[in-house]
Order: structure tokens, then C-alpha cells, then sequence
């Protein structure tokens, strides 16, 4: 199938871009170009802190999403930013010999309670708790030598995977899923998903949950609540390695072998990884289309079974170098491509307004086809002079496209109009590239640490769909022009931010940020051969504080304002056809949904139990919704609109102690309460409404010295989507762990041990009623082998493991 490249931007649009990335270089330069500001002869203030000191548990401006770890500790449990000043790099510390390093007092380390506490691991350990985030470490979790990405983030507290892949966070699935702090194309629209589950768990440090995200986030891939994946990265001198190799039940299989060498100005870093795996699924849907004039229902009924294992490969490879003391430059590459091969069988029975049967017909597909992702990126940064003196650059490019080929093939049981087969056959090719270019510079103002940043970025997106009828007795094809579809976007974003963290007094910290961004979406529906375009400014506010009550107390507040793009799907117009009673539209008209959070957070112990809670409250106006409708008898559409509002609070939890040496404990989740406010399709104001429970345990229990063994326990609530709810669901996932010697290890994992994963959803508007049931080969085992390469410590447990 011939792929449709996107033309080039125009002279207009270059000259703005060039225009708009000019002011925002001489915004930062200029900043910069100020220079220091101290008392006269250069010695800083009485009470300024030293170059990296935080600000009453706020981490310092500029700490990068991916934690920079001390030497020699795992990077989610220490990060530099938040050390005392006494401990920090030499580099960020005044020279040696100056004036303010004779005369100076030495800086005062930050009080007890600021100092990050170890995080979570599956020993039931607690979040590192930073004003703006918590870093959970999964370094440790029995399941990563043989799990995937979807895996490692099913066990994080409050985010919740589905066996398709998506993800949801407090029940909102509108998640922003960053690698390092960076959006990438791979984990963008439909495909995220398969990405998740292709992407190696043994490849993430620790994953970052944002619930409020600060002015130096934007809003690419859903503007909501972020999930920053932090990739693994070693800093000691010398080499480190590792090798799993794992199979599984059904002829599944993966395996990885990932390595780092640091060695005087020079590090190396990178990692190969194979997986051949999935997940066979089965499914009921019962649905009623109501007449709202008469009253009379119409019902069909669709059973569906999909099976297929796939292949994945990736590789990726990283270098960086230190030129001096001063400066740093680093560059990154990565490549995966994946199968997306699926055997399907449907099996539709739809019945007349009067209850006759009108069909009865059995749908085969065979699809085949392939994902590639691929992206590189360069980054740099300089220390100036004066004291926390920052500059950093970051450019960022990724690709995916997407390839496939169904052949269908209907066999009629019973058709009223005298169908007997019918074939046809389905091309589609789709393509995504993120450009992504950062600047942040920061300093140190007195007692407070500025920071200001822009943000270049291009989004380009293009779907390519053929669709092909087949003569039933000549085979012959012929194009369906109403079916086929060509469709390309280019988003262009260009954003300014600052943020001003200020430490008021031993008790008392204070960030605040606020981000400008201006957006250009351009729409090319190339079948329909029309046009459109929306242009936007968005202002964006946030601010955090934080109070040290005690020792072991700390009292969190935080408010975020953000908006939600609407994605590519999302605004093409052209009707796809996933089946003949199943067809779905975008809405070039949507504007961004704009979104009111703020969390109320408070971290202490109770005697031996590490206690986190938070309160949080969201409001969704405009909102992105999923709308249904009939366009034929037994046609379903689906599309979306700016319709309704929602609203939703809870209380988040999190505890977790040990209990002896060798058992600990934890146990996280939230209860909460939705509500949307939307319009029925005759135009009325409609209101609906769901309270539910989201439970995460999990035992870790060492056996012996050599043994370990885990259990994690996941409960699901109600929680609304689009037009209806989903029920809940559970989980049962057991692991276990055996060192045959200090480098080698035994790894077994059984997910869904009842095999009890569903996902059931049920629909009731004034239109339609509906009910579906989903289940995935929940039960699944893997066991594999884990060898070290270095930095092995007793007991055969990585470092910080």
C-alpha cells in the first residue's frame, strides 16, 4: 500500500516557527546574560543557599524528571537535588579558594523531614515523596526480569492497565505517558498499548506518578495527569550488565541483555530485548437500539474470539560526555518494531424492528501486518559562575508507523435480502513524527531559585486507508471510495514557562510556575479534499506548597491548571468501518477540554507504618466525550464532542510497614466519587454518576536468604467511560525469586492466578442499551533466568534492589 507523504510546511508557517523560536532563545539567553545576583565582593547573602540547595522539600528548578542519583545509590532513593548542600557535586558548589568559600557559613542541610525517604519497591518500602510527584522504584520488583512495561505499571499504586493496554490513573484514562520526561511517538494514540506491552520492564529505573503537573510539563498525547517513565541508567566507574532470558506458557517467550560502562569523561549505556507474546481474547456484546419516537427495540447480539501471538525486537544505545567540570553532552538512539498478525471470528445475529431474524452470519479475518518505532535525540548542558547557574538543551525526535492488511471473509447463515458470502479486504498505513525541542535555564535569586524555559515542537500525523470489495465468484477487486481514507494533521506548538520556588523559612517552602503555549492544528482530509484549521492560546497555572508540621510530618497542597488536545482520531471526519455494524468518526470542530485540579497531600508515620495520603479534587470543562448513535438499521457510530462537564474527588492512600525482618506489607488505593453532566442525544441535560473502591495489596515475604516470594492483589471499581460504566474486576499475581548463586537468579511469574481479568462495560442512554463482556488469557506463567554482570551485592540482588 503506497504511504502519502505530508507536504512541507509553508513559507508563512517557517518564518513564525523561526520567529517564534528566536524569542524564545533571546527570552533564556537574556535571562541568563544577567549574571549572578550577591552582595557586593561576591560573598551570597546570609541565609542564601548554596548552588543545588531545595527549597523546604521542593526540589530544586531544574531537576530533571529522570531522578539524578548520587554515586553509588540508586537513583528513585536519593535524588541530588534534594541532598544537603554539604553533599552536593562539586561542580554545583562554589570553587575552591573563592571568597565566598573562605567566608561563608557552611549551608545548613534541610530539615529531616524534607530528606526523601527511600521508595516504594515491592518490600512495601515508601514513595519518594517530591512536592510535585512520587517516584516509585521497581527496581526491585520480582516481576521486571520477565514482565513488560504494562506489567511494571499495573503495580504502581492508583494506576490501573487494562489487558488491551490502556491506562488509567485514579480512574481517568486521559494519562500523558512520557519517557524521560519527553513525549514520545510510540506511546501515542491507539497504539500505546502494544507499545507498553512490547516495551521491556527490566529497561525502567522508576516510574514517576504527576498528578499535578508543573508549569514545565506541556500538554502533548492527553494533557492530563503524567506517567514518566524513568529509564535505567548507571553512573559508577566501570561496567555493569545483565541478562534474562524467560519463557512462558503457549510458546511465549522474551529475553533482554542491557549493559552500561563509565569510564573517565566517556559513558556508554544500551540494551537488545525480543519478545514473542500476546494474549487471545473472547468476547459478548448484547445490544438494544431504542426507538425514541415508538419505543420499539431492536436487538442484536455479536460474539467475537481474536487470536495471535506477536514478535517484538528493540534495541537502544546511549553516549555521553563530560567536557570539563562544567559541561555535558549526551546523545541517544532507539529502534523496535513489532508484528501486529491476528487470526479473528465474529459471529453477528441481528434481528427486524419486529423481532425477525434478519441475518445470521459468521466474519473470518486474517490480519498481518507491522509497527515500527524509532527516535534519537542529543541533549546538553552548562554550569555558569554564579551559585545553581543552569543552562540545558534538549532535542528530541520520534517516529511510528504502523502497517496493516485484513482480508475478511462473511459466510450467511440466514440473510432476508439473499446474501450468501461476501469478501473484502482492508489496507491501512499510518505514521506519527514528535520534533521536540527544549531549553531550560536556572539560577539562584537570594533565598528562592528561578527558572525559565520554552518549548518548540512539531507533531505530524498522517493515515493512509484502503478498502477493496471482492466479487464472490471472480474474486475480482474493485476500490471502495467510500470506505477508503486519507487524513493528515500537523500540530505545532510553541511555549514559554517560569517557575519561582521560594524557602520562606525552615517550615515553609513555595513553588509557583505558569506556562504560555501557542497551538496551530492544520487538518487535510484528502478523500473528502476539505480543509481545516484551529488556532489557540493557552495559559496555564500552577502552584505547590509545603509545610514541615514535624520530623516525620509534611503537609503537601498543590493546584494545576491543564487542557486536553483532542488527538488525530479524534478529529478526522471520515467514517471507518470496523465491521458492518460497527463504524466510528472523528469531529474536526473539537477544542481542547480544560481542566481545574488540586490535591491535598499529607505524609507522616504511624509508629511503624509510613502513611500517605491525599485528597483531590477535579473539574473537567468542555469535555472530549464518546457519543453513539445510529446511522442504518443496526450501524453504530461513534464520535465525540464538546459536550458536558465532569467532576470527580476522592481520598488516595498508601501504608506500608514490615513486620519482622522478613515480611513486609503495603497497601494502596483510593475511594472516590464521578460525575458527568452531558447531553442525550434528543438535546436533554443528563446527569449520571459512580462511587467506587480501588484496593492495591501486595506481600513480600523472604522465604530465606536466597528466596523470595511476592503477592499482589489489584481491585478495580465502577468507573465511568463515554456513554456508560465499567464494572469492577480483580486480580491475583504471585512471583517468586531463587539465587542459585550471587549473580544468578530464578525468576517465576504467574499473572491473574484465578484467571478473573474482564473488562465488562454496560451502556444506557435514551437510544441505546448495551452490555459487553471482555476476557483475555488472563492466567499466564513465565520462568527465566537473570545473570549479573557486575555490581552484584550479597544475597544476588542488584544494587539498590
Amino acid at each position: 500500500m503506497n504511504q502519502f507523504p505530508l507536504s512541507g510546511p509553508s513559507g508563512a508557517r517557517r518564518a513564525r516557527a523561526r520567529w517564534l523560536a528566536l524569542l524564545a532563545v533571546c527570552a533564556v539567553h537574556g535571562a541568563q546574560a544577567q549574571g549572578p545576583v550577591a552582595q557586593a565582593g561576591g560573598v551570597p547573602a546570609a541565609g542564601t543557599p548554596v548552588a543545588g540547595t531545595p527549597v523546604a522539600g521542593i526540589p530544586a528548578a531544574g531537576t530533571p524528571a529522570a531522578v539524578t542519583p548520587v554515586a553509588g545509590m540508586p537513583a528513585a532513593r536519593m535524588p541530588a537535588a534534594r541532598m544537603p548542600a554539604a553533599r552536593m557535586p562539586a561542580a554545583r558548589m562554589p570553587a575552591a579558594g573563592t571568597q565566598a568559600a573562605r567566608t561563608a557559613e557552611p549551608p545548613k542541610p534541610p530539615p529531616e523531614g524534607d530528606i526523601p525517604v527511600p521508595s516504594v519497591t515491592v518490600e512495601g518500602e515508601r514513595p519518594t515523596n517530591r512536592i510535585d510527584r512520587q517516584v516509585y522504584d521497581i527496581k526491585a520488583d520480582v516481576s521486571t526480569t520477565n514482565g513488560s512495561a504494562a506489567d511494571a505499571l499495573g503495580n504502581v499504586p492508583s494506576v490501573a492497565v487494562d489487558p488491551d493496554g490502556s491506562v488509567s490513573l485514579r480512574g481517568n484514562s486521559n494519562v500523558q505517558i512520557l519517557i524521560d520526561g519527553k513525549p514520545s511517538a510510540m506511546l501515542q494514540g491507539e497504539n500505546r498499548g502494544a507499545a507498553l506491552a512490547a516495551m521491556a520492564a527490566d529497561d525502567i529505573e522508576s516510574v514517576e506518578v504527576i498528578n499535578n503537573p508543573g508549569a514545565q510539563f506541556g500538554n502533548e498525547g492527553g494533557g492530563g495527569p503524567i506517567i514518566n517513565l524513568v529509564t535505567r541508567r548507571n553512573r559508577r566507574a566501570g561496567g555493569l550488565g545483565v541478562a534474562n532470558l524467560n519463557a512462558g506458557t503457549g510458546g511465549r517467550a522474551n529475553s533482554a541483555l542491557s549493559g552500561s560502562y563509565n569510564q573517565g569523561l566517556f559513558s556508554f549505556q544500551g540494551g537488545i530485548n525480543a519478545r514473542h507474546d500476546g494474549r487471545d481474547s473472547m468476547a459478548t456484546v448484547a445490544r438494544e437500539r431504542i426507538d425514541p419516537v415508538s419505543g420499539a427495540v431492536r436487538r442484536s447480539t455479536q460474539q467475537s474470539s481474536g487470536e495471535g501471538l506477536n514478535d517484538a525486537f528493540g534495541i537502544n544505545g546511549g553516549v555521553g560526555y563530560n567536557l570539563g567540570t562544567r559541561s555535558k553532552l549526551a546523545a541517544n538512539l532507539a529502534y523496535s518494531k513489532r508484528s501486529n498478525d491476528q487470526r479473528g471470528r465474529d459471529h453477528y445475529v441481528n434481528n427486524s424492528a419486529t423481532g425477525e431474524l434478519a441475518s445470521d452470519y459468521l466474519r473470518t479475518s486474517e490480519r498481518s501486518g507491522t509497527s515500527e518505532s524509532s527516535s534519537w535525540g542529543v541533549r546538553g548542558e552548562h554550569k555558569g559562575e554564579a551559585d545553581g547557574e543552569l543552562f540545558k538543551m534538549d532535542l528530541r525526535v520520534s517516529t511510528s508507523s504502523n502497517r496493516n492488511d485484513s482480508a475478511y471473509a462473511n459466510s450467511y447463515l440466514y440473510d432476508s435480502g439473499g446474501k450468501q458470502r461476501a469478501f473484502n479486504r482492508q489496507g491501512s498505513g499510518s505514521r506519527n513524527r514528535i520534533t521536540d525541542w527544549t531549553g531550560d535555564y536556572e539560577r539562584s535569586v537570594d533565598t528562592a531559585m528561578l527558572k525559565l524555559g520554552y518549548k518548540l515542537a512539531r507533531n505530524a500525523g498522517s493515515v493512509d486507508a484502503r478498502h477493496v470489495n471482492i466479487d464472490a465468484l471472480t474474486m475480482d477487486e474493485t476500490d471502495n471510495a467510500a470506505r477508503s481514507n486519507r487524513f493528515a494533521l500537523d500540530e505545532t506548538t510553541a511555549a514559554l514557562y517560569g517557575s519561582w520556588q521560594w524557602r520562606i523559612d525552615e517550615r515553609w517552602g513555595v513553588l509557583g510556575g505558569v506556562r504560555a503555549e501557542i497551538t496551530q492544528v492544520e487538518l487535510r482530509q484528502l478523500t473528502a479534499r476539505t480543509e481545516a484549521r484551529n488556532d489557540y492560546l493557552s495559559t496555564i497555572p500552577s502552584f505547590f506548597i509545603s509545610y514541615k508540621a514535624s520530623d516525620k510530618t509534611t503537609i503537601r497542597l498543590s493546584y494545576a491548571h491543564r487542557i486536553q488536545r483532542p488527538a488525530a482520531g479524534d478529529l478526522n471526519p471520515f467514517v471507518v468501518y470496523r465491521d458492518e455494524v460497527n463504524v466510528s468518526s472523528g469531529n474536526p470542530g473539537l477544542l481542547p477540554s480544560e481542566t481545574d485540579s488540586i490535591e491535598l497531600g499529607l505524609d507522616t508515620s504511624l509508629g511503624p507504618v509510613d502513611t500517605n495520603l491525599r485528597a483531590f479534587l477535579r473539574k473537567e470543562h468542555d469535555l472530549i466525550s464518546e457519543r453513539r448513535y445510529f446511522i442504518g438499521d443496526n450501524v453504530l457510530l461513534t464520535t465525540r464532542d464538546n459536550s458536558g462537564s465532569r467532576q470527580s474527588g476522592g481520598l488516595e492512600f498508601s501504608l506500608s510497614g514490615k513486620v519482622g525482618k522478613t515480611l513486609s506489607l503495603s497497601a494502596s488505593g483510593n475511594v472516590g466519587y464521578s460525575e458527568q453532566a452531558y447531553l442525550n442525544n434528543s438535546g436533554a441535560a443528563m446527569r449520571r454518576s459512580a462511587t467506587s473502591l480501588n484496593v492495591r495489596g501486595r506481600i513480600n515475604y523472604q522465604l530465606s536468604a536466597a528466596d523470595q516470594l511476592q503477592v499482589v492483589f489489584n481491585t478495580q471499581g465502577k468507573s465511568l467511560i463515554g456513554q456508560g460504566v465499567r464494572e469492577p474486576n480483580s486480580t491475583v499475581n504471585l512471583s517468586y525469586r531463587h539465587s542459585l548463586t550471587a549473580r544468578l537468579n530464578v525468576v517465576l511469574n504467574v499473572t491473574d492466578v484465578f484467571n478473573s481479568n474482564t473488562t465488562q462495560s454496560r451502556i444506557d442512554s435514551d437510544i441505546l442499551r448495551e452490555s459487553s463482556l471482555r476476557r483475555y488469557d488472563g492466567r499466564l506463567m513465565y520462568v527465566g533466568l537473570s545473570y549479573r554482570l557486575g555490581g552484584v551485592t550479597p544475597g544476588g540482588r542488584r544494587p539498590g534492589a
